[in-house]
């Protein structure tokens, strides 16, 4: 019990969708793995809800945050773009429930790790761009939206050296499983790429200015690499 009411508070974005399914209304999801992952690196998840102006209560109350993934993009006039890939689906309430979370994680200088979208979301928000479908602007790109299960790899990933992913992982290379058509393109000032694919594709991000500010585009919560049950346990440790 003692350990339970010292872990630290995680807030964790939810997902949500229109009604149909689970109810006839719409509802929140989260897969249950996000929530274990958080739990076994010694976190104590809190699952927040979509209420932009309630951000500032949320944050005093959480010690970092998580920004999950979803089938669903970043508006791409968000980061400047001319135009809108036909593929591009948004959450409109989501993403600005998730960029004022973000924002204020950031200026409290919380720690923030970003998750898939969640990276994306990261990424515009410290000025970078999105390329908006991998395979209309990458030449040669792999299947970022593996055909196996998600609970396999579905490619390998570059590690940079020198970064927090590399320090994190102990690793030069990571399998990591792949389930996105969008990823970062241009970085913002001060952010640096800490992981690539074999096409080139930016697989995580993280801002060294920050105490902890990290986004990959993989899912960790999965656990089914090398490098991913660590991502959370130094996330977790950081919140302490």
């Amino acid at each position: 019990m003692t350990g339970a009411m010292t872990a630290p508070v995680i807030g964790v974005t939810l997902d949500s969708e229109e009604p149909g399914g689970y109810s006839k209304l719409p509802w929140y999801a989260l897969r249950q793995n996000y929530s274990e992952a958080v739990g076994r690196a010694g976190g104590l998840p809190m699952l927040l809800p979509h209420e932009p102006e309630l951000a500032d209560a949320y944050l005093a109350r959480i010690d970092g945050l998580i920004v999950t993934g979803g089938a669903f993009d970043v508006d791409p006039a968000l980061f400047g773009a001319a135009s809108r890939h036909p593929s591009v689906k948004t959450k409109d309430r989501r993403t600005a429930f998730e960029i004022a979370v973000t924002k204020g994680a950031i200026a409290r200088r919380l720690p923030v790790l970003g998750i898939c979208g969640g990276q994306q979301l990261m990424n515009v928000l410290l000025g970078g761009t999105l390329i908006q479908h991998i395979p209309d602007e990458v030449e040669g790109a792999i299947a970022h939206e593996q055909p196996n299960p998600r609970t396999e790899a579905g490619h390998e990933v570059k590690v940079a050296p020198g970064t927090l992913l590399h320090r994190i992982c102990g690793l030069d290379t990571l399998s990591v499983n792949s389930a996105h058509h969008q990823a970062a393109k241009a970085v913002g000032p001060g952010v640096v790429v800490n992981a690539v694919a074999p096409d080139g594709v930016i697989e995580g991000i993280e801002f060294p200015g920050h105490p902890f500010c990290l986004g990959v585009q993989w899912h960790p919560e999965y656990a089914i690499g090398a490098g991913d049950r660590p991502i959370f346990d130094a996330f977790v440790a950081a919140c302490r």
